[in-house]
């Protein structure tokens, strides 16, 4: 093979048409995301792109919109205790999960009922 894989470069997100300014306010406004611009030819698609870390999550418009309930990305954070804080303070809910070893993690439903798993690394 002459080929090899890196890493990845974005997540993409569905939404319902009109999430821009949901999507802008959990992403950037809550979750502190940058927002990045879209290329001029993909702005007709509506959505919306944000910087998490060196990757990208992309919201996408999907016609027949059905939330992801079970797929979902995986973030790292660093001091998820504040994460939590954050999302008590927005009234947003999450889940803890079973405990993987090194690992603390909490599930999030964003806007639109896409599950996104939350995990720090924890040092022993």
């Amino acid at each position: 093979m002459s080929f090899y894989f890196q890493g990845i470069d974005h997540v993409q997100l569905a939404a319902p048409k009109g999430c821009e300014d949901q999507a802008r306010h959990f992403f950037g406004s809550i979750l502190g995301l940058t927002e990045i611009p879209k290329p001029e030819n993909l702005r007709a698609r509506g959505g919306c792109w944000f910087q998490c870390g060196n990757q990208e999550i992309h919201i996408g418009v999907e016609e027949d919109f059905k939330e992801a309930k079970k797929a979902h990305p995986g973030l790292i954070v660093t001091n998820i205790g504040d994460l939590k804080q954050t999302l008590k303070h927005h009234e947003i809910t999450w889940k803890e999960e079973l405990p993987i070893e090194g690992r603390s993690r909490i599930h999030v439903s964003d806007p639109f009922g896409n599950r996104m798993e939350f995990i720090e690394f924890i040092n022993k």
